[in-house]
């Protein structure tokens, strides 16, 4: 039964008995029952809205539907998300700053294209609202249309009537707005900064003054002077607390030097494996049983422009080679001449040195 009706019910058994369970007569137009009803009344309005409802014996919840499904990539992993519902008109200009150039222009051709037809389509409507109008009927107005939100007016085809006037108003304004935004967007993909910092496709382990050293490369492509240039290098890997709850812990390792004043050609950034270091347990296997990713960052400013460049590289344990080595791209001709051969970047050569493998658990 519905609440509703369960008020109903209660508040008719007062209003005709005039008190509750007794058995008098109906007594409608005394003072003192109007008064228990209106108590009565208000008890029930106080009743609790929210009452349990009993689901069917064979009640089966309804089936999950995924919403807001994306494919993200995080390093050499792909992560399937699901609830976040982007909507686009939210997150317009995100949206256009990411988005591939060849897609950014057809998207903008087919505004453009849309809103002539629209006015075009408008013009044809009121027939005379466009003086020379040539071609005639719905090709001159949507020619008319072009010229009209692109600002152009060659001068032969004008409105001549209200309709006509105020129609075109409300184009240019239009078209005006448009050419703003374009303009904006394309000053600020084109002026956002970009690093063009190489990393080696591997990370090696190798011995440095006798100690184990974790060794990556990095270099400047642009080949310009990038200031005080930083490296971080963070390791990302699986573990399980005490209480047995699992989690994916951010450690940082910290670099034997981690900042370069001038980033000109290359960095070798190197991570010394030592007692103090959290790699001075881990061997190839325990870090691919932990699903370890490194993760190394650089950032820098940019003498010529002065804006700020970061870029990241990122590796997976399969990347890392132990007792191993990268082959020199540094040669010094007979004459002093220094040449720098970067189609040798990621070469890398192994070591025979025995005290070069690996650190046992």
């Amino acid at each position: 039964m519905q609440r509703g009706a369960i008020y109903t019910v209660y508040a008719d058994d007062y209003l005709m008995t005039g008190q509750a369970n007794s058995g008098t007569q109906p007594q409608r137009n005394l003072p003192q029952n109007r008064g228990r009803v209106r108590r009565a009344k208000m008890s029930l309005m106080s009743a609790p809205k929210h009452r349990s409802k009993s689901r069917p014996p064979h009640h089966t919840p309804a089936a999950h539907k995924p919403v807001g499904r994306r494919v993200v990539k995080v390093g050499t992993r792909e992560i399937i998300t699901e609830g976040i519902v982007r909507p686009l008109f939210h997150d317009l200009f995100h949206h256009f700053m990411t988005v591939s150039w060849p897609r950014l222009f057809t998207t903008l051709a087919a505004f453009f294209l849309v809103f002539d037809l629209l006015f075009g389509f408008l013009y044809y409507l009121s027939p005379g609202c466009v003086a020379n109008l040539s071609p005639p009927g719905f090709a001159g107005d949507f020619f008319f249309s072009v010229e009209t939100l692109a600002t152009v007016g060659y001068g032969d085809m004008h409105p001549q009537t209200f309709y006509g006037h105020s129609l075109a108003m409300i184009e240019i304004f239009v078209g005006l707005m448009s050419l703003a935004l374009i303009t904006g967007l394309m000053f600020a993909r084109f002026s956002r900064p970009r690093a063009r910092f190489l990393f080696s496709q591997n990370a090696v382990v190798r011995p440095i003054d006798g100690r184990p050293t974790l060794m990556f490369r990095a270099a400047n492509e642009r080949q310009n002077v990038v200031q005080d240039a930083s490296a971080r290098l963070r390791m990302l890997r699986s573990e399980v607390t005490e209480e047995g709850y699992r989690i994916r812990r951010i450690v940082d390792l910290p670099l034997l030097r981690s900042e370069h004043p001038a980033f000109t050609l290359g960095w070798t950034v190197m991570h010394v494996i030592d007692a103090a270091s959290p790699l001075s347990s881990e061997t190839a296997e325990s870090l691919s049983n932990s699903k370890a990713v490194l993760v190394l960052s650089l950032s820098g400013t940019d003498e010529n422009t002065g804006q700020t460049l970061m870029a990241r590289g990122e590796y997976s344990s399969a990347d890392i080679r132990w007792n191993s080595t990268f082959h020199d791209v540094l040669e010094e001709a007979p004459d002093g001449t220094i040449h720098v051969d970067y189609g040798k970047f990621h070469d890398i050569e192994p070591l025979q040195e025995p005290d070069a493998a690996p650190p046992a658990n």
